[in-house]
């Protein structure tokens, strides 16, 4: 698991994607010190819970284009994954 992260440097964290500010799934595991997939899961598991728009997922053609840009020194990436991404502005 990834060291936790800073506060001031949860904003380097945020993209403006499709006109929202967003964090990828990845990174809001590791501020709450959980694995990517347990979050994915607990989400999957309780989505009726959340606003419709919580979250939303990268298209493969977003997710190959943007990769560069959202996990540029990341080796562990698998090619193929969608990841999700979660809107900062939560049920406004």
């Amino acid at each position: 698991m990834s060291s936790p992260i800073i506060p001031y440097q949860v904003e380097k964290l945020i993209f403006l994607i499709r006109g929202h500010k967003v964090i990828l799934d990845e990174d809001l595991a590791r501020i709450y010190g959980g694995s990517t997939k347990r979050l994915n899961e607990q989400v999957r598991r309780n989505l009726r819970r959340f606003p419709p728009d919580f979250m939303f997922r990268l298209r493969a053609g977003e997710s190959k284009a943007l990769r560069p840009i959202l996990r540029p020194q990341r080796e562990s990436v698998v090619v193929g994954v969608i990841c999700h991404m979660f809107l900062q502005s939560m049920g406004r």
